[in-house]
């Protein structure tokens, strides 16, 4: 109908201009679909942009096909680095759909891939408040709120001990005449709003990370102190004075400690703090008021360390078998995990990895006593200034039982002021971990008690450094002297002769001349020494070969050890044409992986592996020498690629996969992104009878109560914090799921059996489904706080691997519950579990047991993981 706008547009008053009007947005419409046929996105994009500005009425109709236009514009804006115009698309379709979750997601997709998190978890956020049932958004959520909040923020708040002696330390400080102060590193500003209600006059903080600048300003405005606070974005090292703050401060609070003390900057911090920022210190016997003087909480800081025997950081970080599944690991290739490995000086990887050293499964064994490493006074400029720059102690201390010594383990004792004290020791309940720092390089790593170990501890690059970690026999008859013997010290235990006869009797290895160190993540480690893994595949793909050609295949594997090349000697010689064509297994696992040599070594197989590392690919060369195959036989699939995303393609245009390998769970215990699309495209390129490794995942569930899982995963209330209100405002970033647990030193207590929850068949899809009910017996009355999964990863119907089991490299996670569900032995729970691409979602209602038990609570509790 004519002129049926409810509201006449501008510059359209007329019947001819209306007219005119619906003439060209018809016109645009027919470009815009003749440009989507030939892939012009740009123009097709445009003439849209034209349609909707011309005719707002039309915007349901064109939502979808506007959608897909601009996406595909955006990809090509995208390839070709035109951020700017690819913002600004963004910015105009917004505009014009200003409450499309779908919009917003994708723009926090293409902000995510640039680097700007603060800015994508944004459009995350408000894409899942706009459709709370937005199973992407609510993905990409989860994965930007663990950069943007990070897990140890719910930890460290929940630490009642923790908070409540460093308001001590602050109100002491305070009351002493400290009334101006600086929180370094504010996180949610809960030092800051200790100092505030102690009752210093100024209080200014600075926090770098934007999301946590305005998580504090709303944490400040909440407990009523945005006006007594000021609150800054920025590093302290940026502070000048006025500029930024009127004048020095009398005290500095600071907890920009990790578990090696230094890795968060804080000597760096402190050395600027000092130089610019704090009023001079009090020197000693001097009298007067604090307010005078500056100080720092905490005041210093003392670092201790033991030798520990632990098979689990072993298995992490040394390679403990010299052969996997009949592939030679040669001695000329050395691995190294990042924090055993030495680095160039402009690198700042972190020297050591961590380990909540009471809970690390197996438990550890103690070698040594523990002995003091370094101390550090945060109140002295000139010792700040000479940690960097003094020379390496030399530490030496005796063993105390016999084991294998597979990792020196440091922690502190932060000593904030005379009277108050904070330690991380493994033995105390704290929210830090501990550094672990693994040892490597010993010709033998068994000691006994008597021996000494050895070791070199600096402060480069504001780490803390433990390196040269070495064994000094206890047969030898120099004298080491006393533990914790400095390197001056050794000069004057005995003569030269004595001296170099010692050094000659460390336990070190010496490298060799033609050593090929290969760096591997600590997960690609554990998954060399997991030998259930290789043996299992090597099974698996015996038996798809052996099915495709049982003769062929059965007489290579008898021969495979004696073989040199790749001929199956079928009795004739000299032609191509006698020569088999070669199987085809393609090997897509994420990172490091021996199973394409494997492959090569069960028949006539072309082998593709998808490592990208050159120093990996050198590695497997050398691998294939050590095992007889012919490393001119293995391909490194990512050199025939342009990208990545074509990985899944085919070796010839006219040959087809006869296995495909595919990492179907992350090492940290969660399903990888897009797993069954790469298995929707693998089914496509299997040549008849060809499989995908995994043929199926079963993933299983326990019903648990875990208190520590759930402080973990939110801050509880405000009894923790000492009555600030942070708990709803930080728990906004809570994630319904915890990663990279070990299920076999969980604090937990299990309520139900294992259930299998999910079924995902690569191989026949229509197995699977996307909606399940199951029904879990309780088997113990208790609180329903989250749900353990893992998975049973099956090769074929025989062959299974668990993730759960001591030698996996995975790891195990879990759903945490928005509210506990209580439940009585002999209830049913329901769990509805929704599977949509690679998310899975769990929502669980309590029903009354079937028995005449006690009623059980009705709350509903729902999580998504992916």
């Amino acid at each position: 109908m004519p002129n049926s706008r409810s509201r006449p547009r501008q510059g359209a008053g007329s019947g001819s201009g209306a007219a005119g009007r619906d003439e060209l947005v018809s016109r645009s419409l027919q470009s815009a679909e003749h440009c989507l046929g030939a892939q012009d996105f740009g123009t097709a994009y445009a003439h849209y942009l034209l349609v909707l500005s011309l005719a707002p009425e039309l915007k349901d109709d064109v939502k979808e096909t506007f959608q897909y236009t601009l996406f595909r514009w955006a990809e090509e804006l995208d390839a070709l680095s035109r951020t700017q115009d690819l913002l600004g698309c963004y910015e105009q379709a917004l505009e014009l759909f200003p409450d499309d979750e779908v919009i917003c997601n994708s723009m926090g997709e293409h902000l995510f891939r640039m680097g700007f998190r603060d800015e994508a978890a944004g459009y995350f956020r408000k894409a899942v408040k706009l459709n709370p049932d937005f199973s992407d958004a609510k993905e990409n959520f989860y994965r930007v709120a663990n950069w943007l909040v990070e897990r140890w923020h719910f930890i460290m708040l929940n630490d009642t001990k923790r908070n409540t002696i460093y308001n001590a330390a602050i109100q002491k400080a305070v009351c002493l005449g400290s009334k101006s102060v600086l929180d370094i590193g504010a996180g949610t500003g809960i030092l800051s709003m200790f100092a505030k209600k102690a009752g210093a006059h100024s209080v200014y903080a600075c926090e770098l990370s934007k999301t946590m600048y305005e998580l504090a300003c709303d944490v400040m405005a909440a407990n009523k102190m945005e006006a007594g606070i000021k609150l800054l974005h920025m590093k302290s090292l940026d502070i000048e004075i006025p500029k930024h703050i009127p004048e020095r401060v009398s005290l500095v609070v600071t907890e920009t400690v990790d578990a090696g003390l230094f890795g968060e900057g804080i000597v760096e911090s402190l050395i600027h703090a000092w130089e610019h920022l704090l009023l001079q210190p009090k020197t000693k016997g001097e009298n007067g008021n604090c307010e005078k003087y500056g100080k720092v909480i905490p005041a210093s800081a003392v670092i201790f360390g033991m030798a520990v025997e632990c098979a689990e950081i072993r298995r992490h970080h040394r390679v403990g078998v010299k052969d996997v599944a009949g592939i030679c690991l040669p001695t000329n290739v050395k691995f190294q995990s990042p924090a055993c490995s030495s680095v160039d000086a402009e690198e700042t990887i972190e020297p050591y990895t961590t380990e909540k050293m009471s809970r690390v499964p197996g438990g550890y064994l103690a070698l040594t006593e523990c002995f003091e490493i370094m101390t550090v006074d945060f109140n002295n400029l000139q010792e700040l200034k000479s940690l960097a720059t003094r020379k390496p102690d030399k530490i030496s201390t005796p063993a105390i039982k016999e084991g294998v010594l597979d990792a020196v383990v440091v922690w502190f004792v932060l000593q904030l002021d005379e009277e108050h004290s904070l330690s991380t020791s493994p033995s105390e309940e704290t929210c830090w971990e501990q550094a672990v720092y693994p040892v490597q390089d010993l010709a033998d790593y068994w000691i006994k008690p008597g021996d000494q170990v050895m070791m070199e501890v600096s402060c480069q690059d504001c780490y803390l450094r433990i390196q040269g970690i070495s064994v000094f026999n206890s047969e030898h008859e120099m004298d080491v002297g006393k533990s914790f013997t400095k390197n001056e010290d050794l000069l004057c235990v005995g003569n030269e002769a004595e001296l170099c006869s010692a050094l000659a009797n460390l336990q070190t290895s010496k490298p060799d001349a033609g050593e090929q160190t290969c760096v591997l993540e600590s997960t690609e480690i554990a998954l060399l020494n997991n030998a259930p893994y290789h043996e299992g595949f090597k099974m698996a793909m015996r038996k798809v070969l052996s099915s495709l050609t049982p003769e062929k295949v059965g007489q290579a594997m008898d021969a495979q050890c004696q073989r040199k090349g790749m001929s199956c000697g079928s009795g004739q010689s000299g032609s191509e044409q006698s020569v088999p064509e070669p199987f085809y297994v393609l090997d897509v696992s994420e990172g490091f992986s021996i199973l394409p040599v494997m492959a090569g070594m069960l028949g006539q197989v072309r082998p593709y592996s998808s490592v990208e590392k050159e120093q990996h690919r050198t590695a497997l060369d050398l691998i294939s020498d050590a095992s007889h195959f012919p490393r001119e036989t293995l391909e490194f699939w990512l050199r025939h690629v342009e990208d990545e995303s074509a990985v899944l393609q085919r070796p010839k245009s006219d040959k087809l996969w006869s296995i495909i390998i595919l990492d179907v769970i992350e090492p940290s215990g969660l399903i990888q992104q897009e797993i069954m699309e790469k298995a929707a495209i693998s089914r496509c390129l299997l040549q008849s009878g060809g499989k995908i490794f995994p043929q199926y995942v079963l993933m299983f569930g326990l019903l648990v109560e875990s208190q520590t899982l759930v402080e973990e995963s939110a801050v509880q209330g405000t009894e923790r914090t000492l009555g600030l209100n942070i708990a709803p405002f930080i728990n906004q970033f809570q994630v319904p799921i915890r990663v990279f647990l070990d299920l076999s030193s969980l604090p937990c207590v299990p309520l139900s059996e294992p259930v299998e929850l999910l079924r995902l068949d690569l191989m026949t899809p229509y197995l699977n489904t996307a909606n399940r009910e199951v029904k879990v017996r309780i088997c113990k009355s208790g609180q329903v706080t989250a749900i353990p999964f893992w998975y049973h990863l099956y090769l074929d119907d025989e062959i299974r691997l668990d993730t759960s089991s001591e030698a996996s490299h995975w790891k195990q996670a879990a759903v945490v519950l928005d509210n506990p569900i209580q439940v009585e032995m002999g209830d049913e729970l329901v769990l509805n579990v929704q599977h949509h691409k690679s998310n899975v979602s769990i929502t669980s209602e309590a029903m009354k047991s079937s028995f005449p038990m006690k009623k059980c609570g009705n709350r509903a509790a729902s999580s998504q993981f992916f």
